[in-house]
């Protein structure tokens, strides 16, 4: 399918600060010189941000990672992900239209979005709230026909439920994502079996659903101060007791020996063990002695066989 630009382009695209750091950020993940590795993400923060990749996005992207705008461009025209048309300011919603939501009603879901938004797909509604397409399997086939809605998945819908959801978004509000029909996750539609016991305990939403909850940006436009920015493929942890370099930066308060020690109220000792075998190399690091320890302990284990 020969994918376009469209012929509506804004004038200009730059990265919220936020955003522009996170970008630098993902850049940092690859040696000097190979930055343009992070297109995608940052294709997709720039998509994020903005709804769509206009075609100064694509631009704005390529530049900041030191590369010809024509490979920038073979990427975002390559994967469907990346929306090249303008979408609903309020959602885009994608209705999954794979066999098992087939079956289950996704051509009247679909219907719905026809009927309520626009009778073809990537185009705007009338208000300019919303837009949908028809996508492939999005993964949710125990819970079909679902639809996923700006970032998050409702699942186990009717048409009924979807034209609700639709209002609710055009009225401002954001319903909580997962199943609509009162179903905790994935379990079946009479309730769970394995692990039955486990139900009612802990968080009323399954984790994903209560990650949107609490991060509250289904259809939000994101800016980049959601969440914090991290880097752990940055970090230089201490090297442990027994790394290969042959120094010993692990501090030296820890591990604590406790030999004869009690237990605290926990029921545990903070001793520490007493770890050599034949085979890890002799080491000075080892406690004094533990080499004929426990050669004595695997002799007396034989004569015991």
């Amino acid at each position: 399918m020969l994918r376009r630009l469209s012929p509506v382009q804004p004038d200009s695209f730059a990265f919220t600060p936020a955003n522009l750091e996170w970008a630098y950020a993902q850049m940092s993940k690859y040696p000097e010189g190979r930055q343009q590795s992070a297109i995608i993400p940052v294709l997709w923060r720039a998509q994020e941000q903005e709804g769509w990749l206009s075609r100064p996005a694509i631009e704005y992207c390529a530049e900041l990672l030191g590369m010809p705008y024509i490979r920038a461009l073979e990427v975002a025209t390559f994967y469907f992900m990346f929306q090249l048309q303008p979408v609903g300011s309020v959602a885009n919603i994608q209705i999954c239209g794979t066999t098992t939501c087939m079956i289950c009603g996704a051509e009247d879901l679909i219907a719905v979005c026809k009927r309520k938004i626009a009778p073809a797909p990537h185009t705007l509604s009338a208000d300019g709230k919303f837009s949908w397409e028809e996508v492939e399997c999005l993964g949710a086939c125990t819970n079909a026909p679902m639809a996923q809605i700006g970032k998050d998945y409702y699942e186990d819908l009717t048409p009924a439920r979807l034209e609700e959801l639709i209002d609710a978004f055009s009225a401002g509000q954001v319903p909580l994502p997962g199943p609509q029909n009162g179903r905790f996750s994935s379990e079946p539609l009479g309730g769970p079996i394995a692990l039955a016991h486990l139900k009612g305990q802990g968080d009323s939403l399954n984790a994903s659903a209560a990650l949107a909850r609490d991060i509250g940006e289904t259809v939000k436009r994101i800016d980049g101060t959601e969440v914090p920015i991290l880097t752990k493929w940055l970090r230089n942890p201490e090297a442990a007791v027994d790394d290969q370099t042959g120094v010993d930066t692990a501090p030296e308060a820890e591990p604590r020996p406790s030999e004869g020690v009690p237990v605290d109220a926990t029921g545990i000792t903070a001793q520490e063990a007493q770890a050599a075998s034949a085979a890890r190399p002799v080491s000075d690091r080892n406690p004094a002695g533990i080499r004929g320890i426990e050669e004595a302990e695997q002799k007396d284990e034989t004569t015991d066989r």
